[in-house]
């Protein structure tokens, strides 16, 4: 993430670092832009490595969600439904508008109040559906935050499980003792606000059954602050055995962070690789 590399090229590289074929290619889009693009196909197509596209989209750019929930933007639902029916019939996830709770003006009329997302989100389900859009996989994706979580309207969010198809997760974890959410990899599943459930428990109760996917993880340590990161990698397996709703976890791997002060590579230390 946050370098000037092609995406695909990027993937390709952290896949020669790890060792490993990636088996979700994620994917970040807003507005207009066409996709999936050719290079995203490509990546999906791989016959020696094939991955499953996770496609974040910010439909409402430039816009609002109470405005896509009115149907001001359904020539650009359209196109898209288009482009999918017409180039890309492969299974692939579908974010929208991932981590909204960000994204939240919790002020009548504001048209981006929690209210308004739920009803971008299914208003957009259902015209992509409507448009004969079969082979999306949709996902709900939260920032999962305790912060967020403690908010009186973050259960106005959820636009409702005929439209949503997995729950989906974006969290951290801190290598730094003493740091901003220090922790292992149970740590970001089970966050909680001082009265309520943590995600996982959340996610698990409520939405019993939707897989859950951890779509963006990682862990970090300040940038110039070098912190061994080995126990919280090591942390994830035993964690995934007795979670059995986690179907999929995805990293995001970057030296610096959107702010400039976290790295979340995985080889900020041999040790961490």
């Amino acid at each position: 993430g946050f370098t000037s590399a092609p995406r695909d090229a990027a993937l390709k590289d952290w896949e020669k670092l790890s060792g490993r074929t990636a088996s979700i290619f994620h994917t970040y889009h807003k507005g207009d832009e066409p996709f999936p693009t050719k290079s995203e196909m490509a990546m999906a197509r791989d016959t020696a490595r094939p991955r499953v596209l996770l496609m974040n989209w910010k439909i409402a750019y430039g816009s609002s969600w109470a405005k896509v929930a009115r149907g001001e933007q359904d020539a650009r639902i359209d196109r898209f439904a288009a482009r999918v029916k017409s180039s890309f019939p492969e299974k692939f996830f579908l974010v929208l508008n991932h981590e909204p709770e960000n994204d939240v003006v919790a002020r009548a009329g504001s048209g981006w109040e929690a209210k308004d997302f739920a009803a971008m989100y299914r208003h957009t389900i259902e015209r992509l559906r409507a448009k004969g859009v079969t082979n999306a996989i949709n996902v709900m994706a939260y920032m999962g935050n305790e912060k967020w979580m403690a908010q009186s309207w973050w259960k106005d969010l959820y636009p409702g499980d005929d439209v949503v198809d997995w729950m989906g997760l974006d969290s951290y974890v801190s290598a730094e003792k003493g740091y901003y959410h220090y922790g292992m990899f149970a740590d970001l599943l089970d966050r909680k606000p001082a009265n309520g459930m943590n995600f996982y428990d959340w996610a698990t109760t409520k939405h019993a059954s939707k897989p859950l996917m951890v779509a963006e993880w990682g862990v970090y340590h300040r940038v110039g602050k070098v912190t061994d990161k080995t126990a919280g990698f090591k942390s994830v397996l035993p964690e995934l055995a007795k979670r059995p709703n986690i179907k999929a976890i995805v990293y995001f791997d970057t030296s610096h962070d959107d702010q400039g002060d976290r790295d979340i590579s995985i080889d900020s230390t041999k040790a961490n690789l």
